[in-house]
């Protein structure tokens, strides 16, 4: 099947697209400029078709899985996996394990904001000094990402805190119940036994090769 940026390219042939999407005549571009648009496809339709393939597999691993599961639960009458579905292979001669795992998505309503304003009057009634940590930790709790976006973890974090104030248990309770699940995310690692007994994941991340 031929993927979309071949399909883009035959669409426009005798032509290319500029930065404007005004079709300007092939023969009116530098050489450099083709040589460096052909580059940039090619690499373009390798990396899709390797998309569609590691998407392929995840699904298929996923539902490999899924199949072991309830055969396995079939046979013995026990499920594997925890409440959130987390599971790990092994094989035979432990070698190779696959572990897979499901996330909670997790946002915050508005209450968040409550448990912010309850959580500055804090602040302002504590005393300087001793608690010039805790200020530390609650601005990076809630430093908003270039996206927008709250880091979930750190803003959990808050309520592991020994913190015995009324109000700021107050905005603890707050931030428990601004929790909302909009939905989940499954994950798949596969890891290989190395020589020193230690498992090392099989690296299916382009980034990090």
């Amino acid at each position: 099947m031929e993927n979309t940026a071949v399909k883009l390219k035959v669409k426009l042939d005798g032509y290319m697209e500029d930065t404007q999407g005004r079709l300007v005549p092939v023969g009116m571009v530098s050489e450099i400029d083709k040589t460096r648009d052909d580059l940039i496809y090619e690499i373009v339709s390798q990396a899709e078709d390797l998309s569609k393939i590691l998407g392929d597999f995840k699904k298929g691993v996923m539902d490999d899985i899924a199949a072991f599961i309830s055969l396995s639960a079939e046979k013995y009458g026990a499920e594997i996996g925890g409440e959130k579905g987390n599971v790990t292979l092994m094989s035979f001669d432990g070698k190779y394990k696959i572990v897979r795992s499901i996330s909670d998505r997790i946002e915050f309503d508005e209450r968040l904001q409550v448990a912010k304003e309850l959580i500055d009057e804090c602040i302002t009634e504590w005393s300087d000094g001793s608690r010039d940590e805790v200020k530390v930790l609650i601005n990076d709790a809630f430093y908003v990402d270039k996206k927008g976006k709250l880091n979930t973890n750190r803003i959990l974090g808050l309520r592991r805190l020994n913190i015995t104030d009324e109000k700021w248990k107050q905005a603890m309770d707050a931030i428990g119940e601004s929790i909302t699940v909009s939905g989940s995310k499954a994950y798949v690692r596969i890891y290989e036994r190395r020589t020193d007994g230690a498992y090392k994941q099989i690296n299916l991340d382009l980034a990090a090769l």
